[in-house]
């Protein structure tokens, strides 16, 4: 027997960004709450209405028998009217705490971004202001050399404090996202309960319905039989497996967003001048020089020079003079891909695209914050990259 399968195991998105497996579940309420109408309008149309202009023509006993029926489909009727509002105000409780999460988390994403450009700017330009100081410590004037010095160390001080500010914005959107995944959680076991509940009170409405209508009509028992052998057949957890199967959005939640160091990571070659290989030695030597004690001398700091750099016959040559390396041809850009929308999407910016369900788009920039760079019948613009699935 095939194990039952959980919502919450099977609506996840690795991006932290994309809430595709919640709008699916929500979407699948939101279906079963309109299917419960439609069987609301089979009772109202195809039972009472027959039943009442049926009485003007029948015996006394049959309209008695009749109106025995209504009553009894009203009060059936009554009966999922409450249900079904009664899955909606419990549905928009889980929305509310969806919407809130959803947004906070976002929003201190969008600041831990931002946060981490200026951490990465404020290195930036504690470094060059090292490098500045170091350049007028050798042979410049004690005023210079002063200012200079006081530059690199206000410059070192604004890129500690922007370090703080990216490490406390991280350190708050995990929180966020810790409360998020609980919520998420608790949201589709929550739905996936509203869902057992709303099948099982549904097969079991038609159930009685049909047993009522067989009863009045004899002639029709053949034709409510096989309803009633249909609905027999009907699993609460074969058709949540089903949806599951056909709709999962994925098994693992969004990894947390770790805290990059600036001068940990790896150096990259640099897509503007591929040819030449940077100086991993320089960049740990500015950090050392960054985290140093601000009291080294002009001396300490050349002596660190010195044993960083390749030593070089001559003494007097600037130490930043720039070195020929031979270019290489660097890599090919990647070539553009085709993709299908999965899902409709409607621009709500100028710069991006409407998509409709199986377009087929050619992806020309895979963006880190999830929206995409497509082309489309020479018509370019941005679009979620969670809608796209590759060809």
């Amino acid at each position: 027997m095939m194990p039952q399968l959980q919502f919450r195991d099977a609506f996840w998105c690795r991006d932290i960004t994309a809430h595709t497996g919640y709008e699916m579940l929500l979407q699948r309420l939101l279906d079963g709450r309109k299917m419960c109408k439609d069987v609301e309008e089979l009772l109202r149309q195809s039972s009472l209405r027959a039943s009442f202009d049926s009485l003007k023509q029948q015996m006394e006993d049959v309209g008695s028998s009749h109106i025995q029926l209504a009553l009894a489909l009203r009060e059936e009727l009554r009966s999922l009217e409450e249900f079904r509002e009664r899955q909606k105000e419990q549905r928009k409780k889980y929305e509310a705490v969806m919407d809130r999460v959803q947004k906070s988390k976002l929003s201190l994403y969008k600041k831990a971004m931002e946060s981490k450009k200026t951490y990465e700017q404020k290195c930036r330009d504690a470094d060059d202001a090292e490098q500045a100081f170091e350049r007028i410590s050798t042979n410049g004037q004690q005023k210079q050399v002063e200012k200079s010095q006081n530059k690199a160390k206000q410059c070192k001080d604004s890129a500690t404090e922007a370090e703080r500010a990216y490490r406390q914005s991280i350190e708050q959107l995990e929180k966020v996202r810790a409360e998020w995944e609980r919520e998420h959680r608790t949201t589709c076991e929550a739905f996936q309960l509203q869902e057992s509940d709303r099948l099982t009170i549904l097969r079991n409405a038609l159930w009685v319905h049909c047993n009522q209508l067989s009863m009045q009509c004899v002639k029709d028992d053949e034709f409510y039989e096989e309803v009633r052998v249909t609905l027999e057949g009907c699993s609460v957890e074969a058709d949540i497996n089903s949806f599951i199967q056909a709709k999962s959005t994925g098994t693992e939640p969004p990894a947390p967003v770790p805290y990059q160091n600036y001068y940990d990571r790896e150096v990259a070659l640099s897509p503007s001048s591929p040819g030449i290989q940077p100086s991993c030695g320089m960049i740990k030597r500015f950090s050392g020089l960054l985290h140093g004690s601000s009291k080294t001398t002009p001396l300490a700091a050349s002596a660190a020079s010195t044993d960083t750099l390749t030593p070089t016959p001559n003494r007097n040559e600037v130490v930043y003079a720039a070195v020929a390396v031979p270019e290489v041809p660097g890599p090919r850009p990647p070539t553009a891909q085709d993709y299908r929308a999965l899902y409709d999407y409607t621009a709500q910016n100028s710069d991006e695209l409407d998509i409709s369900a199986g377009d087929i788009l050619e992806v020309i920039l895979e963006g880190e914050d999830g929206w995409w760079t497509v082309e489309r019948n020479g018509q370019r613009g941005f679009v979620p990259g969670s809608y796209l699935e590759k060809l």
